[in-house]
């Protein structure tokens, strides 16, 4: 029995990060962060590309096929199991043109999902900005992260999903370029730029540094919809009560065109109808009655 415990509590420790233990027998934590990305099925080549870009910013991250059912969320968590991975980025693609992204913590939670928005890849945005394919980030956040609890949870969750570890084994010892958080109007917008030096010619005397920001890509904003205490599931603790679902704003896209189908096709029948009211009747005295 002693032997299961030391089993289970040793795999919960590799998940927690805990791994050895130091002189003075306490736990010495070392960040294990893994990240798999995967998409459902119906994703088109944009939401590809960006999902080919956040590959290329996560050297920590690990692919998968796509993922054929879009019920049955809960498969993920046996997914990145088996990929020795403690964090989750899914693509689910609704009618081939809306794009959610979940946040998963797997196995436990939280999760979040977003829905994405203005999305730009690095291909369409050909900025001038470039970095190391490999090397670690800086994540900057907004200070409006900490005004309330449910925007504190995303930091976190942002934080252990985009944080490279400095022990994986795909990075370069470089730290180039950030990854910038900010929220606008309740939507996280996200953005990459380079950390470069700026040109001698661009300097001027008052400058305190010669660092400066080039976005490199790609660009696009999260609006939140709900954040869930489970993984892909569970209670709902926090959901967006100024959310509108895409098929809602397109049905009242249609509804507005319909309106104003309706209200031309009611002004030409007013306009006819009152044609018929105004025709004079039919003088007796005329050529085609005395004449007739």
């Amino acid at each position: 029995m002693s032997t299961v415990f030391k089993q289970q509590k040793s795999k919960r420790d590799k998940a927690e990060g805990i791994v050895e233990k130091s002189k003075d027998d306490t736990p010495v934590f070392r960040n294990k962060q893994r990240v798999l990305l995967l998409s459902s099925r119906g994703i088109t080549s944009r939401h590809r590309h960006l999902l080919t870009d956040l590959g290329d910013l996560l050297p920590h991250a690990k692919k998968d096929a796509k993922l054929d059912s879009k019920s049955k969320l809960h498969i993920i968590n046996e997914l990145a199991e088996l990929n020795n991975c403690n964090n989750c980025i899914f693509f689910e693609v609704r009618k081939r043109q809306d794009l959610y992204m979940w946040l998963s913590k797997t196995p436990n939670g939280p999760s979040v999902k977003f829905h994405i928005q203005n999305i730009h890849t690095m291909e369409e945005l050909k900025m001038t900005g470039n970095c190391l394919k490999g090397s670690r980030h800086i994540l900057s956040f907004d200070k409006n992260f900490e005004s309330s609890p449910h925007w504190q949870l995303m930091k976190e969750l942002f934080t252990q999903v985009f944080g490279i570890p400095k022990t994986a084994r795909r990075i370069k010892p470089f730290v180039d370029h950030i990854l910038s958080f900010s929220i606008v109007d309740n939507r996280v917008w996200f953005r990459n730029y380079q950390i470069t030096e700026k040109p001698l010619e661009h300097r001027s005397a008052t400058d305190t540094t010669d660092l400066t920001l080039v976005e490199i890509g790609p660009r696009f904003v999260m609006n939140p919809i709900r954040v869930f205490d489970g993984s892909f599931g569970g209670q709902t603790a926090f959901e967006n009560p100024e959310f509108v679902s895409p098929n809602v704003a397109r049905a009242n896209i249609r509804n507005a065109k319909a309106g104003r189908y309706k209200s031309r096709m009611e002004a030409i029948a007013k306009k006819d109808e009152k044609l018929k009211e105004a025709e004079m009747p039919e003088d007796p005295l005329s050529e085609n009655n005395v004449f007739a």
